[in-house]
């Protein structure tokens, strides 16, 4: 009798449980996006430029390195930030320094934006800066996108493809 109230207990518990996953894996409705809506992200790594160029050692200094450390150029770590500005149909939604990672300040600049926007036909424009050294943008991007409805544009950086790139 024991054994019999065991194996009830265990299929009714089993079963409550396979019956509330049922449940929440249907309801409620997820919707990531408003109807009539499209996404535009904004995503990239990039390393900004050295801040200092680099140059030769000068004699009396490789003469105070050890035999096994010396090297004909020294090069400072330190990278600039990344500025980045997106125009969406004329109106600035993002304007942004992203400065470099690490302690030393020598990895890349990262960023992450999302902006909803309605689906159709929008100019954007992508000004990215690298190098403070730099006077003006040194990547420049400007185009007409069509997004329909759930579509998620993706603005990211990558130098083998021509710099700013729309996906």
């Amino acid at each position: 009798m024991n054994r019999a109230l065991n194996w009830t207990g265990q299929a009714l518990l089993y079963g409550s449980f396979a019956l509330a996953l049922g449940v929440f894996s249907r309801w409620p409705v997820y919707h990531p996006l408003p109807d009539g809506m499209a996404q535009v992200k904004v995503s990239f790594i990039h390393h900004g430029a050295r801040l200092a160029e680099c140059r030769p050692y000068t004699a009396e200094e490789q003469a105070k390195m050890a035999p096994n450390m010396r090297k004909a150029m020294k090069c400072e770590r330190e990278r600039s930030p990344v500025h980045i500005a997106v125009d969406i149909d004329g109106q600035t939604v993002l304007d942004q320094n992203a400065p470099p990672a690490g302690l030393s300040r020598d990895g890349a600049s990262t960023l992450y934006q999302r902006f909803n926007v309605a689906a159709g036909e929008h100019r954007i424009a992508v000004r990215l800066k690298d190098s403070q050294s730099a006077s003006a943008q040194t990547h420049q991007l400007e185009r007409t996108v069509t997004l329909q409805p759930a579509q998620v544009l993706v603005i990211d950086f990558n130098p083998d493809k021509g710099g700013i790139v729309l996906q």
